[in-house]
């Protein structure tokens, strides 16, 4: 149905708008462009790579059956990765994985030093609470609002915009570059 152009070339829009009227190679040529951002942020959020790879192919499928909501006001893979990040708070709601009660108990953890602590945002992801990595993946990963994700959580929106700071600024310690003093400690050098 794609015509002489192969999916390859069009647009995701051209591709959604094939797709609703069921060219199948198209959404293909979809799922193939954005699965891999898909499961990514489901990595993020916390899941483990079998139930990303899961709730990235329910998502896909919810996509498919909602292909016509698609009107390309917006990124598609924005639009994909929304559907699979409330079906991921959608299972862990339902599962309750983690008790966001015992989360004060961990607070004050720390200790570690700075300079062992700069890793990728991946690892850095993982250093965060489950609360606080679940709030900002869906804020900055996601992009839904403070609001839609206090709703979608069923939490208060301060203690969603709480996780989301605390995430954010334990990011911000771990991702930053090394300063002079750290780096010259990381290299054996010391001040006198």
């Amino acid at each position: 149905m794609a015509g002489a152009r192969p999916p390859a070339s069009l647009h995701d829009v051209e591709l959604a708008a094939l797709a609703a009227v069921g060219d199948r190679p198209a959404f293909g040529e979809l799922v193939r462009r954005h699965g891999s951002a898909v499961r990514g942020l489901l990595r993020r959020m916390g899941a483990e790579a079998s139930v990303a790879d899961d709730i990235a192919q329910d998502a896909f499928l919810a996509a498919f059956e909602r292909i016509a909501e698609y009107r390309g006001e917006g990124a598609f893979s924005g639009w994909v990765r929304k559907i699979a990040a409330r079906l991921y708070v959608r299972r862990w709601k339902k599962e309750a994985r983690f008790d966001l009660e015992a989360e004060a108990a961990d607070e004050g953890h720390g200790g570690e030093s700075v300079v062992a602590s700069r890793i990728d945002l991946d690892e850095a992801m993982k250093a965060l609470s489950p609360a606080e990595r679940l709030c900002v993946s869906l804020c900055y990963g996601a992009g839904v609002s403070h609001v839609e994700a206090a709703e979608a959580m069923n939490l208060p929106l301060g203690t969603v915009k709480s996780h989301v700071k605390r995430g954010l600024d334990k990011l911000r310690l771990r991702l930053a570059p090394a300063t002079g003093a750290e780096a010259g400690l990381a290299g054996g050098v010391g001040h006198v």
